[in-house]
């Protein structure tokens, strides 16, 4: 007989982390051994000290509090809703709860006993891996990376990281101090001064007594619970948190995870009891051990030099391959990395306005085209971009435009020396005819869609994925007002550029056998990019422009659009999107593999099983070019 509850309860597991990971036999077992508790507002789960039960929780409805008592006040840590984890941490290191856990709202949970959930889970690497994330983040949230502007931390060690988690970790060895008498306004202002988030408080002796954070600023001060000239020692958290000079990575990290604490204060013996010389934070532990997002951004953000900025920017290489070893979804990976790559652009274009003798004379857009544009650039590639600068009149035009033209050279020298290539083709900012006013390049895609020669419409594939990086984001709204307007008026285009999109070479012979280079370096490679990811490419800006779309860019979210579009072609427009992903999966494996951009592979080192996965892909490549051929009548045009 069937378990009605049970088969529920699983059901709605199995839509959040770890659960979805299980397969349906094991969770229905852990379903079974659930518990469900009703709670009323305000209703307590644990509370801190209590021992750990034998149950981890999830909140099925309503909200769930986790708090810690800071005198009278409960300091809230986070407010878990539908489908997140709490409890779990105080059972993986089998200690007592250090937080209070009550219902926010009238709520439902589920208890999960641990002995069960360790039993099915035991032997799975992909759950092991991300309890270990979770521990490590103290975050069970499913969706951590569109919570407060932040993104999937990745703590799960790989074999570099093991041996820099032995290193002694590298400390802030001048930490910013004040003395017990100091007023918060006194620290406040000496934070803000040196930019940093916290703030030792020591003793006559130097020897450390406190800690302020911003985060006591802003839940004690700014909330009006403690006047401004407060002594410090009154909000200081105390005692603090020491260790010893020679730490390892690994044991700061430890210490931090079991203090629940994001800063350890390093003394001359480890003791509260000797003299201050340093301050370890949370991000040292994280740019020691490198491969995180959260991290790699913050060091681009810093960058006052382009080296720099390279040696960021090239941190996100490894995490890019620990990410696809660990089979995270291409999806995600590409925002993550779309992400670091528009960063490093926004850090190259500040640091080049430094450089200028002055600042911008008029508003401008640093657009990212191609790949960058269409948010999937995962390897180093060449530069596509271009530069948008405010109508001027025309007195001011030649001068405003050698600013920007100069401007434009300082970045893309700067992204050269990161590690994107100059593009070969000069499609770059720093060539004057890809920095223009807007009303010229308003004018320029106007000509390009009502006069569709060979040269617009190979600069077409370009320049119509394009992606405001910096600067005035309503002039690119502008421009897709003009070409959608434009479009209007010249069907033809679109024949042009599905004349384009289907005679992109095939990826089969005839014999179905691939079809490899003839000549050239490249001789007997096969040609992954123009052969197979780029005829998706161009059928999705194809179709996603016949539909008038604005606003996704990228190409397997075109696929989605259009599949939710177009239900009768949802199954070729889906098969399409995976495929994008699958094979640019690909391309980006063998890139890191071979240290180049994955472009042409030898398909004698791919195994039977890898060149079956790739004859998969090419499927839905014929059959969305005869959509593409029907759609625009185009089968007396190619």
């Amino acid at each position: 007989m069937k378990n009605s509850i049970a088969e529920r309860v699983a059901e709605f597991l199995k839509r959040y982390p770890p659960f979805n990971l299980i397969n349906a036999a094991s969770l229905l077992l852990i379903a079974e051994q659930v518990s469900i508790i009703y709670l009323e507002k305000g209703d307590t789960i644990f509370k801190n000290g209590d021992i750990n039960h034998d149950c981890f929780y999830v909140v099925r409805d309503g909200a769930i509090s986790l708090y810690y008592k800071n005198g009278d006040v409960n300091e809230i840590t986070n407010i878990h809703d539908t489908g997140d984890l709490f409890g779990l941490r105080a059972l993986i290191a089998k200690t007592p709860y250090h937080l209070n856990a009550t219902a926010n709202e009238e709520s439902i949970i589920y208890a999960i006993p641990i002995s069960i959930f360790q039993s099915v889970t035991d032997k799975s690497v992909n759950i092991q891996k991300y309890l270990i994330t979770a521990f490590a983040s103290n975050d069970y949230t499913p969706y951590t990376s569109e919570q407060a502007g932040k993104i999937f931390v990745d703590y799960i060690p790989s074999n570099s990281q093991d041996v820099v988690s032995f290193q002694t970790a590298n400390y802030t060895k001048a930490p910013i101090t004040c003395s017990t008498s100091s007023t918060l306004k006194s620290a406040a202002k000496k934070m803000c001064a040196h930019k940093i988030g916290c703030i030792i408080v020591i003793d006559t002796y130097k020897k450390p007594v406190g800690i302020i954070t911003n985060s006591d600023i802003k839940n004690k001060i700014a909330t009006g619970l403690f006047p401004i000239e407060t002594k410090v020692t009154q909000i200081m958290s105390s005692p603090v948190i020491t260790a010893k000079k020679d730490l390892t990575v690994a044991d700061g990290q430890l210490q931090m995870i079991k203090n629940s604490i994001g800063h350890l204060c390093i003394t001359k013996d480890g003791t509260v009891n000797s003299k201050l010389i340093g301050v370890l934070t949370h991000h040292d532990v994280l740019t020691s051990l490198g491969n995180n997002p959260t991290a790699i951004l913050k060091d681009i953000k810093r960058a006052k030099r382009t080296k720099k900025l390279r040696a960021a920017r090239h941190k996100a290489n490894g995490l890019l391959k620990s990410y696809l070893e660990q089979n995270i979804p291409l999806s995600h990976i590409i925002k993550i990395i779309s992400q670091i790559n528009d960063a490093v652009t926004v850090r190259a274009i500040d640091l080049a306005i430094l450089k200028m003798p002055t600042p911008p004379p008029v508003s401008f857009t640093w657009l990212a085209l191609g790949s960058q544009g269409r948010r999937e650039q995962l390897l180093f590639t060449d530069q596509d971009n271009a530069l948008i600068f405010e109508n001027v009149s025309k007195k001011d035009y030649a001068a405003t435009k050698d600013y920007f033209l100069e401007l434009s050279k300082l970045v893309n020298k700067t992204l050269n020396k990161v590690g994107f290539e100059y593009c070969e083709a000069d499609m770059m900012a720093s060539n004057p005819e890809w920095c223009k006013s807007l009303l010229e390049w308003q004018d320029q895609f106007k000509t390009w869609i009502l006069n569709p020669d060979e040269k617009a419409i190979l600069l077409s594939s370009v320049f119509f994925d394009y992606n405001a990086v910096y600067g005035n984001t309503t002039f690119t709204d502008k421009i897709t007002d003009t070409i959608f307007n434009t479009l209007n008026e010249a069907y033809l285009f679109y024949k042009f550029l599905g004349r384009d999109a289907v005679k992109s070479p095939s990826p089969l012979g005839f014999f179905k056998q691939f079809l490899i280079e003839q000549n050239g370096e490249q001789k007997e490679l096969f040609n992954i990019k123009s052969r197979a990811i780029m005829p998706l490419v161009d059928a999705a800006r194809l179709l996603i422009l016949n539909k008038q779309i604005k606003g996704v860019n990228n190409t397997y979210e075109r696929f989605e659009k259009l599949a939710a579009l177009e239900p009768e072609n949802s199954e070729l427009y889906e098969s399409c999107s995976y495929a994008f992903k699958a094979l640019s999966k690909f391309k980006t494996k063998q890139g890191l593999l071979n240290s180049n951009s994955g472009k042409f592979i030898n398909l004698k080192t791919l195994t039977k099983e890898e060149k079956l996965k790739l004859r998969r892909c090419f499927k839905p490549i014929h059959e969305i070019q005869d959509v593409l051929i029907n759609r625009f009548d185009l089968k007396n045009f190619i």
